[in-house]
């Protein structure tokens, strides 16, 4: 099979209908929960627009050449992150032992969805206390307790994440055109309409000079070493890079698509979502007088606080807590093909059956990081619970190395015919500022996210 052309080698899952679908797959994907509370809150607190800045270019100059990359690998090998890192290893270097990236990268993508699957059913379980008016009259006690008594319930949370997964493995069992692509077709545009509709209360309701100077205004003094390192981190996790999402969603691009227009309008579409985040809930939390806090504190303490005291609250709520499930079922689904798609390949079983198998066996990993909030919330070692420990694995270590290595072998192992061939569409100069930026740049830059992560800086 390693000496099948690129020509001859089909994905065996089918294709994205087109480019359009692809662009709202990648960008689900890349849109999360770190999206819609992370980049907002480390925006406004590194110098806003200042911070905006250097955020476009670390994700022009990293996030950028990445991307390319990984969809680049994807499609030429038309298989799940480890196959395909096997056969190009073999056909490209002269090795399969390449396919330990693929590993990395899936195995990244599998552990991520065990925790994200508990925190995004902390997402519905919010959703339904704002349907049902839990979120009226309260006070700052009355939320943080509302807050405690989720996450020390082993049955609440249980529940959530277990509706949550099983919403995910239905839409990944159903495949690539009646799964993965009816899913993205509906929630994105749904996720988009909400956030406009959100966006224009905020406008006509919230304090939005005081949002809008928060996070866009620049204060280039707040830009410090460390910021841009922020910035650079932010770029890198933001499009979903190095967990073989990207890898795996390339395998089913067609092959008259373009990759590096598509990588640009993925980029776009994601910063923008980013931005219109940080303008929905920053005016609501400055008009309430509330304090900008950290990523899991504004969802989940200082919103809800917020929605209780505005007129609409119920409606607005529930509104945003509904676009936080949309956000976090793209991702979901895009951190389950890999593994899915991988034991259809590799054990020839059937796709229901692979998806509710491995689906399975992520939800019981998650009840790890359940009682991580409770039960065993003494329990601690090395960076903390064990889902400190989970995050600090998957996002610090596994991501960085698995971006890493699928950029260097994609610019410095693979043929120039072979990357050229899948880069056919654009100019020399396009090519080569890519490979100089997936060669040289871009690892740098992860070298360094990373050494700052393990806290060598």
């Amino acid at each position: 099979m390693s000496n099948i052309s690129n020509n001859e080698r089909e994905s065996i899952h089918g294709l994205w209908s087109s480019r359009l679908t692809f662009i709202l797959a990648v960008t689900g994907s890349a849109i999360g929960l770190g999206n819609i509370w992370k980049f907002p809150y480390v925006a406004g607190a590194n110098g806003g627009g200042a911070f905006v800045l250097v955020y476009l270019i670390c994700i022009l100059v990293i996030g950028f050449p990445i991307m390319v990359s990984e969809i680049l690998l994807g499609r030429k090998g038309r298989r799940n992150p480890i196959t395909s890192m096997q056969l190009l290893g073999k056909e490209e270097a002269g090795s399969q032992s390449w396919k330990i990236v693929g590993f990395i990268g899936l195995f990244a993508g599998f552990l991520i969805l065990s925790y994200y699957s508990v925190i995004a059913g902390w997402t519905l379980h919010y959703f339904t206390l704002s349907v049902t008016g839990g979120f009226g009259e309260l006070d700052t006690n009355q939320v943080n307790l509302l807050f405690s008594e989720l996450t020390s319930s082993i049955l609440t949370q249980a529940i959530f994440h277990t509706f949550f997964m099983v919403i995910t493995v239905i839409i990944i069992a159903r495949g690539i055109k009646n799964g993965l692509e009816k899913a993205v077709k509906i929630m994105m545009p749904a996720l988009l309409f909400i956030m406009v509709i959100l966006l224009i209360y905020s406008i006509t309701q919230g304090d939005f000079a005081k949002g809008v100077d928060f996070l866009l205004k620049p204060d280039f003094s707040k830009i410090t070493a460390e910021s841009i390192l922020a910035a650079m981190g932010q770029a890198f996790f933001t499009l979903s890079l190095g967990m073989g999402c990207i890898v795996m969603y390339g395998a089913y691009l067609p092959k008259n698509e373009s990759i590096v227009k598509t990588s640009l309008t993925i980029i776009f579409c994601d910063t923008l979502i980013a931005l219109l985040a940080g303008l929905v809930i920053f005016p609501i939390v400055f008009d309430n007088n509330l304090a900008p806090t950290d990523g899991p504190g504004l969802i989940f303490l200082t919103l809800p606080l917020a929605f209780s005291d505005i007129t609409g609250g119920m409606l607005f709520g529930s509104l945003f807590f509904i676009l936080l499930g949309f956000a976090a079922i793209t991702s979901a689904i895009s951190l389950l093909e890999p593994s899915v798609a991988w034991m259809i390949e590799t054990q020839n079983v059937q796709r229901s059956t692979s998806a509710i198998i491995i689906g399975s066996v992520i939800w019981l990993l998650g009840f790890l990081t359940i009682l991580s909030f409770n039960d065993l919330s003494e329990f601690t070692f090395w960076k903390g619970t064990l889902f400190d420990n989970f995050d600090y694995l998957a996002s610090n270590i596994l991501l960085p190395i698995s971006g890493l290595l699928f950029t260097i072998f994609a610019s410095w192992f693979m043929t120039r015919s072979s990357s050229r061939s899948e880069l056919s569409d654009v100019s020399p100069i396009v090519y080569a500022i890519w490979k100089f930026l997936a060669r040289v740049v871009a690892p740098i830059g992860v070298i360094i996210i990373f050494l700052n992560a393990i806290n060598i800086f």
